[in-house]
C-alpha cells in the first residue's frame, strides 16, 4: 500500500505542483473576498470570489491529473462530478464589470435567467450520470456509456461552441461598460489618472487573451494534431497566474471614490446660450476658477462644484459644455495649465522641479500632467521653458 501510495497519487512534480500552489493562493483570495462580503455587503467580491472559485475549480481536474490521480485511480467516477462551470463565467464577468463601474448598480432577480444555459447543462450531466449509473459494469470504467456516446461526440460540442460564443457576446459588452465609464469620469473628476481602473482593463485583455488562447488551442487538438496533457499544461498555468493576479488586484483595489459618482444626468440643453441667467451662472463658475482658484484642489470634482454654485450636476455640466467648449476634466486642467504657465513666468520653476510645480498647480499625475500639456500647448513642458528662457 506505501508503495502504491509513492508511485501515484499524490505525484508532486513540476507540472502539478505550480497548479496546486497557484490555485490554493486563490482560493484563499476567494475566501478573503466572500469574508469582505459578508462584512461591507459590497457586490463585487462576492462576484468576483465567484469568479476566482470558478477559476480555481477549472483547474483541478488538469491538477489532479498531473498528480497521477488518473493513473492510480483507473476507475475513478470524479469527471462525473467536476461540471464546467464556463456558462457561468461569461455573465459573472459582465456583472463584474458592471458593478464595480455603476456605483448605482443593483442585483436584480431577472439576471438569474443569464445562468439559465449553465442550469440546462446541469442538469443534461446529472441525466448522464443517473443513466450509467445504472448499467451493468459501470464499476469497472471511468466513463460509462453516455459520456462516451454522447457527452464526448454530442454534448461537449455542442456546449464549446454556446460557451463561446456566449464569451465574446459577454466580454464585448464588458469592455463597452468600461470604456463608456472611462469617458463619463472626464465629467466628474479633474484629475482621472488614478480612477480610471485600468486593472478591470487588464482584468478584460488577460481574460480575452486566455479565452482567445483556449479556442486556438482547441482548434489545434481537434483538427491538426492532437495535443498531449504537458502541451495543454501551458494554459492552466496561464490561467492560474491570472488567477492570482485578479485575486490581489480585485481584492487591494480601492473603489472607494465612486461613492460620489453616478453618470450625470443629461440636462435639457438651452436654446439660448446668451440668457442673462446662463451668463450669470458661467460667470459664477468662472470667478471660482480666476479668483478662488478651486482647480489647485486635486480631488476637485463635479459634486464639489455644484455645492460651490448652488446648482445640481446636470447644469453645472451643461454650462461647461456649452459656456466654455469643455468637458469638465478638460476645463480644470486648462486652468492648471495656465497656472503653470504663470507660475513658470513667475520663476518658480527655480525653487521645484517642473513635475513639483505641476502638483503644486493641482495636477496629481506626472503621466496625466505631460500628455494635458502637450495636448494643449503642443509643446513638451521642457520644450516649453526653453521658449521662455530663449
Amino acid at each position: 500500500m506505501r508503495l502504491l501510495l509513492l508511485q501515484g497519487f499524490p505525484d508532486f512534480n513540476s507540472y502539478s505542483t505550480p497548479l496546486l500552489i497557484l490555485g490554493l493562493q486563490g482560493a484563499i483570495l476567494c475566501v478573503l473576498l466572500y469574508r469582505r462580503f459578508l462584512r461591507k455587503r459590497l457586490l463585487p467580491d462576492l462576484l468576483l470570489a465567484g469568479i476566482l472559485f470558478i477559476l480555481c475549480y477549472h483547474r483541478t481536474t488538469y491538477t489532479i491529473g498531473f498528480m497521477s490521480w488518473y493513473d492510480t485511480y483507473r476507475n475513478t467516477k470524479i469527471n462525473y462530478f467536476l461540471v464546467s462551470m464556463e456558462l457561468l463565467m461569461a455573465p459573472l464577468i459582465f456583472f463584474y464589470v458592471k458593478s464595480v463601474v455603476t456605483p448605482s448598480f443593483k442585483w436584480l432577480k431577472k439576471y438569474f435567467w443569464h445562468f439559465l444555459p449553465w442550469l440546462v447543462f446541469f442538469l443534461a450531466k446529472l441525466t448522464i450520470y443517473l443513466y450509467d449509473v445504472q448499467q451493468p459494469g459501470f464499476e469497472a470504467v471511468q466513463n460509462g456509456y453516455l459520456v462516451v456516446n454522447f457527452q464526448w461526440p454530442y454534448l461537449n460540442p455542442l456546449v464549446t461552441f454556446f460557451a463561446s460564443a456566449q464569451m465574446l457576446l459577454y466580454l464585448a459588452f464588458s469592455f463597452q461598460l468600461y470604456y463608456t465609464y472611462k469617458k463619463e469620469i472626464q465629467a466628474f473628476f479633474s484629475n482621472t489618472t488614478k480612477k480610471e481602473l485600468t486593472w478591470i482593463r487588464n482584468f478584460l485583455i488577460i481574460y480575452t487573451f486566455i479565452f482567445c488562447y483556449g479556442l486556438v488551442q482547441i482548434f489545434v487538438d481537434e483538427y491538426i494534431v492532437e495535443m498531449s496533457w504537458t502541451q495543454k499544461w501551458w494554459i492552466q498555468f496561464f490561467s492560474a497566474i491570472a488567477l492570482l493576479y485578479f485575486g490581489v488586484k480585485g481584492y487591494f483595489t480601492n473603489f472607494d471614490f465612486l461613492k460620489a459618482f453616478e453618470k450625470t444626468p443629461h440636462a435639457v440643453k438651452s436654446s439660448a446660450k446668451t440668457n442673462n441667467l446662463f451668463l450669470e451662472q458661467k460667470e459664477t463658475i468662472n470667478k471660482l476658477f480666476v479668483k478662488d482658484k478651486i482647480f489647485l484642489d486635486p480631488e476637485l470634482n463635479l459634486n464639489q462644484l455644484s455645492v460651490k454654485t448652488k446648482l445640481n450636476r446636470a447644469e453645472v455640466s451643461e454650462i461647461i459644455n456649452l459656456g466654455f467648449g469643455m468637458n469638465f476634466n478638460d476645463f480644470v486642467n486648462h486652468f492648471r495649465i495656465e497656472e503653470f504657465k504663470q507660475r513658470l513666468l513667475g520663476g518658480e520653476h527655480q525653487q521645484f522641479s517642473l513635475v513639483g510645480l505641476a502638483f503644486e498647480c493641482g495636477f496629481n499625475s506626472k503621466a496625466t500632467f505631460n500628455r494635458v500639456f502637450k495636448k494643449e500647448v503642443k509643446l513638451t513642458p521642457t520644450e516649453y521653458l526653453k521658449t521662455l528662457e530663449s
